[in-house]
């Protein structure tokens, strides 16, 4: 299986550290990548409010979409507030995992109304930490027309209900050891200096082997394949034995 690197970037909101976001802009622009951004509607974590609000931050993130960037809902306040891992445990703690299926429709209408009335058409969600359940896939299917994933440990994309999953494994660049669809997460409010040297190092001597997420046919994504289901079980057994 042929490797293929995508490229997502995590907590995007008016509080952005604006030097570090145009610096990974800059660079993606120069080799030509478009990333997945992830936007937080009404962020209200300290830990991602770095600058004072941007109040120009609409006018960015509609140059980003005009820019072929695909748009993903992160979550809305990016506030966890329980300690559930939920079926993506990467993490025990969650905005999301462990709501009612009320509460979570309640903050992804609001989250997705807000980026609509921003003028942009998210086409993914992810949850902050990476954790969500079940109701925050009927949440999404009842509440929004979103039906991409960007999560989960799979080496190809896969269906799950309605939903388009593309899974997201790696949190910095490297080279994975087989093929498929590697997803590598990063988040520039906290990337040290010298980490956009390799960040840019990478993109360069591996350019041949990124594209974007519109490049997926999602008309061809089946069912989890078994090797997924393993390696996921696996992933996930390791990880809690590690604590």
């Amino acid at each position: 299986m042929k490797q293929h690197y995508l490229v997502r970037l995590d907590d995007a909101c008016p509080q952005m550290n604006k030097q570090k976001w145009q610096r990974i802009e800059n660079i993606l622009d120069k080799y030509r990548i478009k990333p997945m951004v992830g936007i937080i509607p009404h962020n209200e974590d300290p830990l991602t409010c770095i600058d004072m609000a941007d109040t120009k931050f609409t006018a960015k993130a509609l140059n980003w979409q005009k820019k072929g960037w695909t748009i993903a809902l992160h979550g809305y306040n990016h506030v966890c507030t329980t300690v559930i891992g939920g079926i993506n445990p990467v993490h025990k703690r969650s905005e999301f995992a462990g709501l009612s299926l009320a509460e979570q429709k309640e903050k992804i209408s609001k989250g997705y109304k807000t980026l609509i009335t921003m003028g942009l058409t998210p086409d993914f969600f992810f949850a902050p930490s990476h954790t969500y359940d079940e109701n925050t896939l009927k949440a999404l299917e009842e509440v929004t027309p979103i039906r991409g994933i960007s999560d989960t440990i799979a080496l190809q994309p896969y269906k799950q209900g309605v939903f388009t999953v593309i899974p997201c494994q790696m949190g910095q660049f490297r080279k994975p050891p087989v093929g498929g669809y590697w997803t590598f997460c990063f988040h520039p409010n906290g990337m040290p200096d010298d980490a956009f040297d390799i960040f840019e190092y990478f993109i360069k001597t591996n350019l041949e082997r990124f594209i974007s997420f519109s490049d997926i046919d999602m008309s061809k994504v089946g069912k989890k394949s078994i090797v997924d289901r393993l390696l996921s079980s696996v992933y996930f057994a390791l990880r809690k034995m590690k604590g």
